[in-house]
C-alpha cells in the first residue's frame, strides 16, 4: 500500500507540470494585453520581454512557497495520508478549472482557485477527522485557517471596485492632458509622463517583483525610512532619463513603458503565482521525504514538518520557469483569454462576445441620465472643450492591423496595475493580480469613452460575466476539491487511478473543443475581407460567399430529410447546431458591411447596393433553411409521430430537384462561369410546380387517409418554407446576372 504515495508523487511532479501549462494559458492575459492590444512592438518582442521576465521572477519565488504548505490549513492536525489526499485532490480540481476557463476564454484568478482548493479539500478531511473522533462540528475550526478565505473573498471585493476607479480617473486626466493626438505633444510633457509610469513601475518591480529575495531585503530598510524621498528621487531620475530618450535618442517613450511594464508585471507573475502550480507538488514532495524518514506509518505521521520554512531547490525553480517559458510560445489558450479582455476594452466598433442583460441595461441607462444631468452643470464651452480632447483619430489602415486601443491607455494600464499591487503589496491588503489587471483594463477603457452608446451594455455584460467567473471560481473550486478529496478517501486506490483517466479524457476533449472553435474562428475571419476595393473584386467576393452558403444549405436539407427518415435526433441537432454557425457567418458578412463600404473605391460604389442585397437574399436564405431544422428537430424531439411513407417519399423527391439545382449553383459561382446562370434559372418553375404538387397531394390526403395534425402541420411548414428557400435563390441568381450583366455591359 505504501507504494501507492511514491505514484501518488509522480502523479503530482506530472500535474504540476500540466498546471503551469494551463496556469500561464489563464494568467498571461495580464502582463500581454496592453502590448499586444497596442500594438506597440512586434508579437515576438513583446514574448521575448515576458519570458525574460517569467525566468527572472521564477528563480526569485523560492519564499513564496508557504501557502501551499501551511496558509490555508494546519498541517500539524494532519497525517501524512491526509495531506496526500488534500493535496491530490487540489492539483486534480486546479487543472480541470482552469482548463476550463481556458477553454471559454474568461480570464480567473489562479490564486483564488488554488486558495479555495486547498479549502475545500482540507474541510472534508477535517470533517472526516471530526466524525471518526465523534468530536462536535464546531472543532472543524481548529484545523482551517479562516481568516484566509475572508482575506480572499474582501481582495476579490476590493480589487473590482478600487482598480476600475483608480483606472477610470487616471485614465480620464492622463487623456485630458495628452489627447489622441499624443505624439505631436511637446517633448517635456511625454518626459514627465514617462518619469512617472517608469518611477512607478521600478518601484513595483522591487515591492512585488523581488519581494523574498535578498535584494529586496537589502533595500526594504530604505524604502521603510524614506519611501517619499525615494519615490520623489525615483520620478525625477526617470523624468530625466525619458527626456533624454525622448529629445536626444528620439525614441518613443510609450514604448519604453509598454516594454518596461509589460517585463515588470511578467516578473512579479513568476515569483508570486508561481506557487499555485509547484506549491502543492513541491509541498508533497517534502511530506514525502519526511514521512520516509520518520519510519511511521501514513496513517499515524502528523505533518507538523509543514510548517516550518524549507526553501525550494533553485534547480525545480529553473525547470518550472523553463515550462511557463515554453507555455508562453505554444498557448493557443492564452490568446483566446486574451481575447476576452481585448474585445472588452477595445476602442474601435466590431461584433461584441456578450450578449446585454438587464442589468447592463440598467446601468447604461442610469449613466446616460447621470451624463445627461451632470452636462447641464458645467459651461456649455467647457463641456466642448473635454469632448474635443477625447476625439480619437480615425484610423485609416486595415481593421485586422488596428490596435485596440493606443500607447497612452496601455500605459496607464501597466502604470496603474503596478501602482495599485505594490501599495498592496507593502500594506498587505489581499489584492489578486488578475482582479486588479483586468479591472483596471476595464476602467480605462470606461474613461477613454470605449464603451459607447453602440457598445456599452454589450461590453458591461461582459464584465458581469467575468465577474461572476471570479465568484464561481472560488465556489467551484471549494465544492469540487472537496468532493474529489471525499472520492480517494473513499475510494482509494480505485479513486486515484480512475480520477487520473478522468483527468486525461476531460483534457483531451477540451483540447479538441478549443481546436474546433479556432477552426470556426478562423472561417468567420476569412469572411471579414478588408481588401475589396474594386467591383470585380465585389463580384467574385458575393459568388464566394453564395457558392458556400449554397453548398452548406444544400448538406443540411438533405440532413434533415434524412434524419426525419429515419427519426435520427443526434443528426437532426447536428443540423440546428450546422445552421447556428450559417446564421452566425451572415450576420458576420453584415457586421462588416459598413467597413465594406467605405474601403471601396469611387468607381465601385455601385456595387455597395448590390452586396447588401446579395446579403438580405443570404439571410433569407438561411432563415429558410433554419425554420425547416428547427421544426423538424422538434418534431422529432416530442415524439410525434412518423412521418408516411408517401410523405417521406415526396420530400426525398423535392430533396432530390433541389440538390441537382443547388450544385448546379454551386458549380456556377465555384467556377465563375456566370454565362451558365441560365441553365439554373431556368429550372426555377420546375421545382416550385413540385412543391405545388405535393402540397396539393397532401391537401388530399387529409380529406382522405391523413389522421395526424402534427404531421400534416411539420409536412406542409417543410413545403412551404421549400418553397420561400427556392425563391430566394432564385431571386438572389436574377440579382447576380443582372448586376453582372451590367458590369460587363461598361468594360
Amino acid at each position: 500500500m505504501e507504494q501507492i504515495y511514491g505514484i501518488m508523487l509522480v502523479a503530482l511532479a506530472v500535474l504540476a507540470i500540466v498546471d503551469l501549462f494551463v496556469g500561464v494559458s489563464n494568467d498571461a492575459v495580464n502582463f500581454l494585453n496592453s502590448a499586444i492590444g497596442s500594438k506597440s512592438v512586434s508579437l515576438r518582442t513583446i514574448l521575448i520581454v515576458a519570458s525574460i521576465g517569467i525566468a527572472v521572477g521564477a528563480i526569485f519565488s523560492s519564499g513564496m512557497m508557504e501557502v501551499a504548505r501551511k496558509g490555508i490549513f494546519v498541517p500539524g492536525e494532519f497525517y501524512f495520508d491526509e495531506i496526500m489526499i488534500i493535496f491530490m485532490a487540489v492539483m486534480i480540481t486546479d487543472i480541470l478549472l482552469l482548463d476550463f476557463f481556458n477553454t471559454i476564454g474568461l480570464p480567473t484568478s489562479t490564486t483564488v482557485s488554488v486558495v479555495f482548493e486547498l479549502l475545500g479539500a482540507a474541510v472534508i478531511m477535517a470533517a472526516i477527522k471530526v466524525y471518526n473522533s465523534g468530536d462536535g462540528i464546531e472543532t472543524i475550526v481548529n484545523y482551517i485557517n479562516t481568516s484566509k478565505a475572508t482575506e480572499i473573498i474582501v481582495g476579490i471585493l476590493l480589487s473590482v471596485v478600487i482598480s476600475f476607479t483608480v483606472g477610470a480617473i487616471v485614465q480620464y486626466f492622463s487623456r485630458l492632458m495628452l489627447t489622441f493626438n499624443f505624439e505631436k505633444k511637446a517633448k517635456w510633457v511625454g518626459a514627465v509622463f514617462g518619469g512617472i509610469a517608469l518611477a512607478s513601475i521600478s518601484y513595483f518591480i522591487i515591492i512585488k517583483g523581488l519581494k523574498g529575495t535578498p535584494v529586496y531585503k537589502m533595500v526594504k530598510p530604505i524604502l521603510e525610512e524614506n519611501i517619499s524621498l525615494v519615490l520623489l528621487g525615483s520620478g525625477v531620475f526617470w523624468t530625466i532619463v525619458s527626456l533624454i530618450i525622448v529629445s536626444v535618442l528620439k525614441k518613443n517613450i510609450y514604448k519604453i513603458i509598454i516594454i518596461v511594464g509589460t517585463f515588470a508585471l511578467a516578473l512579479a507573475f513568476a515569483g508570486n503565482d508561481l506557487v499555485n502550480f509547484i506549491g502543492v507538488p513541491i509541498a508533497a514532495w517534502q511530506s514525502y521525504e519526511a514521512w520516509i524518514a520518520s519510519g511511521a506509518p501514513a496513517s499515524g505521521f502528523a505533518m507538523s514538518v509543514l510548517a516550518e520554512k524549507v526553501d525550494t531547490p533553485t534547480m525545480l525553480l529553473i525547470l518550472a520557469g523553463a515550462i511557463m517559458v515554453a507555455t508562453l510560445w505554444l498557448s493557443k489558450k492564452s490568446m483566446t483569454v486574451l481575447e476576452t479582455e481585448q474585445n472588452l476594452s477595445r476602442q474601435s466598433e466590431g461584433a461584441e462576445k456578450y450578449s446585454s442583460n438587464t442589468i447592463s441595461r440598467l446601468l447604461v441607462r442610469g449613466s446616460v441620465y447621470l451624463g445627461n444631468g451632470l452636462s447641464f452643470l458645467l459651461p456649455k464651452s467647457i463641456h466642448q472643450k473635454i469632448d474635443q480632447r477625447f476625439e480619437a483619430i480615425e484610423y485609416k489602415g486595415k481593421r485586422s492591423e488596428q490596435p485596440m486601443f493606443d500607447m497612452v491607455r496601455a500605459s496607464v494600464n501597466l502604470v496603474v496595475a503596478a501602482v495599485l499591487i505594490s501599495v498592496a503589496t507593502s500594506m498587505k491588503l489581499p489584492l489578486s493580480t488578475t482582479y486588479v489587471t483586468f479591472m483596471v483594463a476595464m476602467g480605462t477603457s470606461f474613461a477613454d469613452r470605449a464603451w459607447d452608446r453602440e457598445s456599452a451594455v454589450y461590453r458591461i455584460a461582459g464584465v458581469l460575466n467575468v465577474i461572476g467567473g471570479w465568484f464561481f471560481t472560488a465556489i467551484a473550486a471549494f465544492i469540487a476539491s472537496a468532493t474529489v478529496a471525499y472520492l480517494l478517501y473513499i475510494g482509494e486506490v480505485y479513486a486515484f487511478f480512475g480520477l487520473m483517466i478522468l483527468i486525461a479524457i476531460l483534457f483531451y476533449r477540451s483540447n479538441q473543443i478549443h481546436k474546433a472553435k479556432q477552426i470556426e474562428k478562423d472561417e468567420m475571419k476569412q469572411l471579414n475581407r478588408e481588401d475589396i476595393v474594386t467591383i470585380n473584386e465585389v463580384i467574385n467576393e458575393s459568388s464566394d460567399q453564395i457558392a458556400k452558403i449554397v453548398s452548406k444549405t444544400n448538406s443540411i436539407y438533405s440532413g434533415i430529410v434524412a434524419g426525419l427518415s429515419l427519426q435520427d435526433l443526434p443528426s437532426l441537432k447536428d443540423n440546428k447546431k450546422a445552421v447556428k454557425k450559417l446564421e452566425k457567418q451572415v450576420d458576420e458578412l453584415k457586421s462588416n458591411v459598413y467597413y465594406f463600404i467605405k474601403n471601396l473605391d469611387e468607381t465601385s460604389v455601385e456595387g455597395s447596393k448590390f452586396y447588401i442585397l446579395t446579403l438580405g437574399y443570404l439571410q433569407d436564405i438561411v432563415q429558410s433553411i433554419s425554420y425547416i431544422s428547427n421544426n423538424a428537430y422538434s418534431h422529432i424531439n416530442n415524439n410525434h409521430k412518423q412521418l408516411k411513407f408517401n410523405q417521406l417519399r415526396d420530400l426525398k423527391t423535392i430533396e432530390l430537384e433541389i440538390l441537382e439545382l443547388f450544385k448546379d449553383i454551386e458549380t456556377v459561382f465555384g467556377s465563375k462561369k456566370f454565362d451558365n446562370l441560365d441553365k439554373a434559372l431556368s429550372e426555377k418553375g420546375k421545382v416550385l410546380d413540385t412543391i405545388s404538387d405535393l402540397i396539393q397531394k397532401q391537401i388530399t390526403r387529409i380529406r382522405t387517409t391523413e389522421n395526424s395534425p402534427k404531421n400534416s402541420k411539420l409536412y406542409f411548414g417543410l413545403l412551404l418554407e421549400t418553397n420561400d428557400l427556392v425563391k430566394a435563390t432564385m431571386s438572389l441568381l436574377e440579382l447576380f446576372q443582372e448586376f453582372n450583366n451590367h458590369v460587363e455591359s461598361k468594360k
